[in-house]
């Protein structure tokens, strides 16, 4: 695992000892702290966090204020230690008081630089540009500087009950939550209002553009994490709009719930009527994580018969067999890659989720025999 690299410097100090400005004019005798210094520790900050370590004469308890995209943070302290993580570069505030009382303090004013390097192109798992018996008939390599519209569409808003699945948040078009940028694709979730909703994405689609009937297709990822977060790169049948879901088929290549961060499922979905009948399984790479890498997602569709691999490792097959009544794989298919907020399967975010969260894309690549 390629470790996460933080950058910080402490751009400016101010030190004000607070009299007539606080709150409360001081009580008699009352002696405001003194010296108040504060060390920034970030030796071990492969995951984003810091370690702030404050001293001071005359002084009860310590408040640290940290100020982020979110909002802010208050720890309090009696030793003056206090730990915290961003998840985001940038340059953020963080006032640290040294308290007589709860309005009678002395305080330090830090500006803190982070910048979060999440890794390169080159780390994780690859796989060839060709294969022997098989042309690559389509790829996008997101090379360029914004989505390539030849190629994709976007959806856009709730949808019908959270897009089937009582999802959260509000799909944007647009750079709002999707990038192309060096050389990837990202789609990014973020927690933030638009409409009723509390947390917004990005879902594209290349239905009507780009649609394929069998072959190799590869698609390289890094995905997000936490409680209930949803990444999924998946297909649906062309003939949807006539057929309906689930008789027009579903093929999904990988859906991740953020609480499993380490395990991907590969899905088929079929039938006439929901909900669907479905026959799916998962491939885990134990303590790891599928946000600390890329990794390739592979789906192998022939007549009859698809296969879902991850890093060349098969997985989950399934064959006309497995499938009572129509069998729909047998049709062409079409893209969607989306980063999904809550619904039935990843339940919703909790405390512990931590926005924003990317999915990046290195490649999409379909290959077709010769």
């Amino acid at each position: 695992m390629r470790n996460i690299k933080l950058i910080f410097s402490i751009l400016s100090i101010t030190i004000f000892i607070l009299g007539s400005s606080c709150k409360e004019e001081p009580q008699d005798n009352l002696v405001l702290p003194s010296n108040l210094m504060v060390v920034v520790d970030s030796s071990a900050a492969g995951d984003g966090k810091i370690s702030l370590k404050a001293t001071a004469d005359n002084v009860n308890y310590f408040s640290f204020i940290y100020t982020t995209n979110s909002g802010t943070e208050t720890d309090e302290s009696n030793d003056g230690t206090s730990d915290f993580q961003y998840f985001e570069s940038g340059i953020y505030p963080v006032e640290v008081r040294a308290h007589t009382t709860s309005s009678q303090y002395s305080k330090v004013n830090l500006n803190i630089n982070i910048k979060l390097d999440s890794g390169t192109l080159e780390d994780g798992y690859n796989t060839p540009t060709s294969y022997t018996g098989y042309n690559l008939v389509w790829a996008d390599e997101f090379n360029g500087t914004a989505l390539n519209t030849d190629y994709w569409d976007y959806n856009v808003g709730r949808g019908e009950w959270g897009w089937g699945n009582n999802e959260l948040q509000f799909y944007h078009e647009g750079t709002k939550n999707c990038e192309v940028q060096d050389g990837r694709l990202v789609i990014t979730a973020k927690e933030e209002p638009a409409g009723d909703a509390q947390y917004t994405s990005a879902r594209i689609l290349t239905k009507g553009k780009k649609e394929f009937q069998y072959g190799r297709i590869d698609i390289r990822a890094k995905l997000p994490e936490g409680q209930g977060l949803w990444p999924a790169l998946w297909m649906l049948g062309s003939n949807i709009d006539n057929a309906g879901w689930p008789a027009c088929g579903e093929i999904d290549i990988m859906e991740l719930t953020g609480d499993r961060p380490g395990r991907v499922l590969g899905t088929a979905h079929w039938g006439t009527k929901t909900p669907s009948t479905f026959l799916t399984k998962n491939y885990g790479i134990g303590a790891a994580k599928f946000s600390d890498e890329y990794h390739v997602f592979t789906l192998i569709w022939e007549e009859n018969r698809i296969q879902w691999l991850v890093d060349d490792n098969i997985y989950h097959t399934l064959t006309s067999s497995n499938v009572s009544g129509n069998y729909p794989f047998n049709q062409p298919f079409f893209f969607i890659f989306n980063v999904a907020v809550g619904g039935q399967l990843p339940g919703s975010p909790d405390e512990t989720t931590r926005f924003p969260q990317t999915m990046e894309v290195d490649f999409v690549r379909v290959f077709q025999k010769k």
